[in-house]
């Protein structure tokens, strides 16, 4: 209204005003949106050791959680305290804007909901396989290093492979409905991020220790441990791929992709079209 009085009375005061206000939801999209165009076009080079680095560095979710479970005393609360340790890779992977492949879930699928082409569609599927092989490949080589070598104690070893047949001792259908949640709170990440800032490590570090005190399951942290069991020959590699892999790649593209990039998209496409 004309008559309404304005509290901001020059330039350097609209300013302030206007980095205090909340990003619309048509811009937090716009700003994934812009990301995920660029990461479509990075080269495969690029992609792959970001991804295999992505795939070393979230195994400090697995040993942190297990360093937490080696020296907490067995209580009805350590569960509690020690799924903090879970989001240790998390914080490393996501604040290191390293190629994690939940998040491309999101990041990569806006640019295809928003201009459904073929080519754009085949840039996605592209960035996936490149995403999630080199994430596996580093998952694979931080167990061995937990698994093969004396980096780690004995006693958090034993934590490693007590925390790993937990997360490899679901039943098939389990494993993927529990994965599903855990996709979506993931991408809820990557959507809050550009309107978090400074609060992106409590962000991070919040909603990861929920996926953990949860009990949901994630493709990537949960290789760690698949490629820990399997190298220690605890589990075979059908029971491996089919009972675990399959199922929890399944549920977290449901839940990152189907579920939670629809939801966004959802509520600004008509913004976004209109413009």
């Amino acid at each position: 209204m004309a008559n309404d009085k304005q509290a901001v009375s020059n330039e350097e005061e609209a300013e302030h005003v206007e980095r205090a206000s909340n990003l619309p939801s048509k811009l937090i999209y716009e700003v994934i949106r812009r990301d995920g165009d660029e990461e479509l076009t990075r080269p495969t080079s690029s992609l792959m050791w970001s991804g295999v680095a992505a795939g070393v560095m979230i195994s400090l979710s697995v040993l942190g959680e297990a360093i937490f479970r080696a020296n907490l005393p067995d209580a009805p609360w350590r569960h509690l305290i020690e799924n903090i340790g879970y989001s240790f890779g998390f914080l490393v992977v996501i604040l290191g804007r390293m190629q994690l492949f939940t998040e491309n879930t999101i990041t990569t699928v806006l640019p295809f909901v928003s201009k459904p082409r073929f080519s754009v569609g085949f840039s996605v599927l592209r960035l996936w396989g490149i995403v999630l092989l080199a994430n596996v490949i580093g998952a694979f080589f931080a167990a061995a290093l937990y698994a093969c070598t004396t980096a780690v104690t004995p006693e958090v070893q034993a934590a490693i492979l007590e925390l790993s047949h937990h997360a490899l001792d679901m039943p098939f259908w389990q494993a993927f409905f529990r994965a599903i949640p855990a996709g979506v709170l993931v991408a809820s990440i990557v959507w809050m991020l550009p309107q978090a800032r400074e609060a992106s490590f409590f962000v991070i570090l919040t909603f990861t220790w929920i996926i953990a005190a949860a009990d949901l399951t994630h493709i990537i942290a949960g290789s760690v441990e698949m490629a820990y069991l399997l190298l220690l020959g605890e589990i075979g590699i059908v029971a491996a791929v089919f009972g675990f892999f399959l199922p929890v790649l399944a549920g977290n593209v449901i839940g990152g992709t189907a579920i939670f990039t629809m939801m966004a998209w959802g509520q600004v496409q008509a913004e976004v079209e209109s413009e």
